[in-house]
């Protein structure tokens, strides 16, 4: 059976609150797919520090130091965000700089709230 791959816009896009109806399987893969991308320090950290920089974007090259990790693993986890659909990402030279996919993080609350 092939798997159909679903965004976090797809899934906010298409679907009510958790508490309103129940949730499609595929819809759930997607959802829990974002929802692990923050569920770790780095990422949150990672999301903060992108959103708050000068013009909410950042290059990984900002990033690195502040976060006390090494530039493998901050790209790493910049990936995840991009491929959780929280991040973009647009390369610039040498560097990619990434920004909040706009309204990202409200699709995922919206999803979470309970009225």
């Amino acid at each position: 059976m092939a798997m159909i791959e679903l965004s976090l816009t797809d899934v906010t896009a298409c679907c009510a609150p958790l508490t309103r109806e129940p949730l499609e399987a595929d819809n759930a893969d997607a959802l829990a797919r974002s929802l692990k991308a923050l569920a770790d320090p780095a990422r949150l950290r990672l999301i903060s520090m992108v959103a708050a920089h000068e013009g909410a974007e950042a290059c990984v090259c900002d990033l690195t130091e502040p976060l006390g990790l090494s530039q493998p693993t901050v790209s790493h986890h910049l990936k995840v965000l991009v491929d959780a659909g929280i991040l973009t990402r647009e390369k610039r030279g040498t560097w990619a700089y990434y920004s909040l996919v706009p309204g990202a993080l409200d699709s995922l609350a919206g999803l979470l709230r309970t009225v």
